[in-house]
């Protein structure tokens, strides 16, 4: 089927404006009441070679640009308080990044630091920025020094002059990811195609449009690891969620700002890749941006009352790295590893950030069990924790339970942490 996106466009609007008139209808309060929001956008791509992250086999700088890399910030203010949440297309932040950052945005627009959410899309064709890496070449620590520039400015542009918003919260499936814990014929579990295995297909949408019926930004939260691109791909990408970003603005319009955040999926991966074929990829931003689109188009939007914001953390042993795949009769000891939570309620939508990437089976039990029925689990929030595990995947073995941090018996914690955090509000 051939979409129209004029035709959408213009089904969307109508749809705005005939939720926008019931809203109205709805609200005897002063203005000042509600909710005001700030949207802003900025390009960071890297403007030289450098190393990138995601895959241990790249020894050598990238070789160029295959599609711009970019990072969103939506900015929310009541009368009493503002939030932030800021995404980028990178494959994550570093906990020292996030606490040095947080700080000058604080001082430049005096949102509390508790209430700003760094996430990022987990994208694997990015520029590495000491996520992983200990070491890195000049390149990339100009890199690091000139994004923090960026982010800083942008969060100022987005804080600027918040305006009253309606909100709409759309969800639908998108079946273009799978569980990539395999059994091999050795008997290891690696990674691989699942077809059997649990897999979150649901996609979050959300809208926010001016009093005038025009979208400002959406948001999107789907359950897929950036990974269409593979360790043979050197040119820098933002991957399936810069290509579902370029195709909802084709859409929605060029200014519209596009937040793309990447749910529970640890053991998650798109169904094509990893590879070289952007074709591929361009396929799964469009099958996930194609859904978020009908989404969108079906919801309705209200003006927004409540803003708050909570925020926690677990403290949970740590391990040494597994020497391979296979279950182990004995687990190394290690640091001890700190997982940092942080929730945002805006009117009836609850986004849960955590600082690791989360098993989807987990963020699953979050949200089935959240008293808010329009719940969103956001992983690689304010942090990188590492690959956060079942107790039955510790006892399959695998990729994931080979490289985590955590000892095993950190799901029943984590997920009664995320519905206390919830339930609180």
């Amino acid at each position: 089927m051939i979409i129209n996106a004029k035709f959408h466009q213009s089904v969307l609007s109508l749809t705005l404006v005939v939720w926008s008139v019931a809203a109205s209808a709805q609200t005897g309060g002063r203005a000042n009441d509600y909710v005001t929001m700030g949207a802003s956008e900025v390009n960071i791509t890297p403007q030289e070679p450098v190393m990138m992250s995601g895959y241990d086999a790249r020894r050598t700088p990238s070789t160029g640009v295959h599609d711009s890399l970019f990072a969103s910030a939506l900015f929310f203010s009541a009368r009493d308080r503002s939030a932030l949440i800021i995404t980028a297309d990178l494959i994550g932040f570093p906990t020292r990044f996030v606490d040095t950052l947080k700080e000058v945005i604080s001082a430049r627009t005096k949102i509390s630091r508790d209430n700003i959410l760094l996430i990022a899309a987990h994208n694997h064709g990015g520029p590495a920025i000491h996520t992983y890496e200990a070491q890195l070449p000049e390149a990339n620590e100009r890199y690091i020094r000139n994004l923090k520039e960026k982010l800083v400015t942008l969060a100022v542009n987005a804080s600027k002059e918040p305006k009253p918003f309606s909100m709409g919260i759309g969800k639908g499936l998108c079946s273009l990811n799978i569980n990539r814990r395999a059994v091999f014929a050795d008997g290891g579990v690696w990674l691989g195609r699942n077809a059997d295995g649990v897999c979150d297909h649901e996609l979050d949408a959300i809208k926010f449009v001016d009093e005038k019926n025009k979208l400002i930004a959406v948001l999107i939260n789907w359950p897929c690891h950036g990974t269409v691109s593979g360790q043979e791909n050197y040119q820098l990408t933002a991957d399936w969620p810069g290509a579902a970003a370029r195709f909802i603005k084709k859409m929605a319009g060029e200014n519209v700002v596009v937040a793309v955040t990447a749910g529970a999926s640890a053991n998650i991966n798109p169904i094509y890749g990893p590879g070289s074929d952007f074709n591929e990829v361009e396929a799964v931003g469009y099958h996930a941006a194609t859904e978020a689109w009908k989404a969108l188009v079906e919801s309705k939007a209200f003006p927004v009352r409540e803003l708050e914001v909570v925020n926690s953390t677990l403290r949970h042993p740590g391990k040494e790295s597994w020497k391979n795949q296979f279950p182990q009769a004995s687990v190394g000891t290690g640091a001890d590893v700190e997982i940092m939570f942080s929730a945002l309620k805006l009117g009836e939508l609850v986004i849960c950030g955590i600082s690791g990437e989360l098993m989807t089976e987990m963020g699953m039990a979050i949200k089935q069990e959240s008293p808010y029925s329009s719940t969103i689990v956001v992983t690689h929030c304010n942090g990188s924790s590492g690959y956060i595990c079942t107790d039955k995947a510790f006892a399959e073995g695998g990729y994931e339970v080979k490289v985590s941090h955590l000892m095993p018996g950190i799901e029943k914690p984590l997920v009664a942490t995320c519905l206390d955090i919830i339930r609180s509000f």
